[in-house]
């Protein structure tokens, strides 16, 4: 049987490459752990220097978790969605907290449990084929995988607009919002990887050396209409900024935001509000996994995988319909703590 995640040391870099093309490189728990595994043997060997993940193939870096299993297990009492949240969870704070350079290259499609792998390391590169999302609203999810944390520390509200919208951003743009660090062609990834495992320690002089030019962000035209609108606090607040607005710009993103689940835009929303005012990553997952362990049994959820994945007939019938019937009660109750034994907690 073919490992779907391989690691090995080549010099004094551990390896780490997704190897599950088919499903582009989906996570499930299994490759989540052997990820953990990996990393925490590495984390006081001596002789690796830096860490480097990649994939194999070319169809992209990963495109998130596996979906079907969660809303599955989410239709069913949700215990083996908790236990992949869980280990997901663990894996992306043992990346934030690792003490070596970590450098991913996210060349292709990244979203969902692909940004929780890419947005923790030092070094993030991106290609012309990287399109980096977490589309999760749209099947009545939310931004995890540490977007709490990360999304709101970008530039303004970008990270705002990323969440509500599912909005699809290139290299450029990625390198606007501070999810690249750094742009290669993809024609030269092999060359630059080669690079890196030659000389860990001259990773910076490798980047530099095959420096791209991403071009302009196309995201730059409308910073302001994105503060302006995606600043408010409350969803029906920044729905009726973009009524208000009247420009295609925000015409384009009501039509979008009206295919989401009202309820997940409005749990991401929170998220985020909290997530920018927590004092560790910790906490933040601590967050993230509480309202994962809820929203994965809520209609919404398991009725978007049924419309997006399942079905495919993009019709979703979300319930509440509107955003004004999702109460602070209902997000109340997805926000609260567990009870103790049930809390996530990170790697000791």
């Amino acid at each position: 049987m073919t490992q779907d995640v391989l690691t090995r040391i080549e010099g004094r870099v551990g390896r780490i490459t997704l190897n599950r093309p088919k499903a582009l490189h989906a996570l499930d728990q299994a490759m989540c752990q052997a990820m953990t595994d990996a990393l925490l043997a590495w984390r006081d060997d001596p002789t690796v220097e830096l860490v480097l993940l990649d994939h194999a193939g070319e169809r992209g870096f990963c495109a998130g978790g596996d979906i079907r299993m969660l809303a599955e297990s989410g239709a069913g009492g949700g215990k083996a969605a908790r236990a992949f949240f869980f280990v997901e969870y663990r894996l992306n704070h043992l990346l934030f907290e690792y003490p070596k350079p970590v450098a991913v290259v996210m060349d292709g499609v990244t979203m969902g449990g692909g940004v929780g792998l890419s947005m923790p390391a030092r070094y993030r590169v991106a290609t012309e084929r990287t399109t980096f999302a977490m589309p999760e609203t749209g099947i009545g999810l939310f931004p995890d995988v540490g977007g709490g944390w990360f999304l709101p520390r970008m530039p303004g509200e970008i990270g705002t607009w990323l969440a509500l919208t599912g909005g699809r951003i290139k290299a450029a743009d990625c390198e606007l919002a501070g999810v690249a660090t750094h742009h290669v062609a993809s024609a030269d990834v092999e060359a630059l990887k080669a690079a890196i495992v030659a000389a860990p320690a001259q990773i910076e002089a490798a980047l530099a050396r095959f420096a791209a030019d991403a071009g302009p962000p196309p995201l730059a035209a409308h910073r302001d209409e994105i503060d302006q609108a995606f600043g408010h606090d409350r969803l029906e607040d920044i729905l009726a900024a973009l009524r208000a607005s009247g420009s295609e710009w925000a015409s384009e993103q009501l039509a979008v935001m009206a295919t989401k689940s009202p309820q997940t835009m409005k749990v991401a929303l929170r998220q985020l509000r909290i997530g920018r005012n927590l004092g560790s990553f910790a906490e933040n997952m601590t967050m993230e996994y509480r309202i994962g362990a809820r929203v994965v049994q809520r209609h919404d959820f398991i009725e978007g995988v049924r419309a997006v994945i399942v079905d495919k007939d993009q019709a979703p019938r979300w319930d509440p319909l509107t955003p004004d019937g999702v109460t602070e009660a209902m997000l109340d109750a997805i926000f609260a703590p567990l009870p103790s034994p049930e809390e996530w907690s990170p790697l000791t």
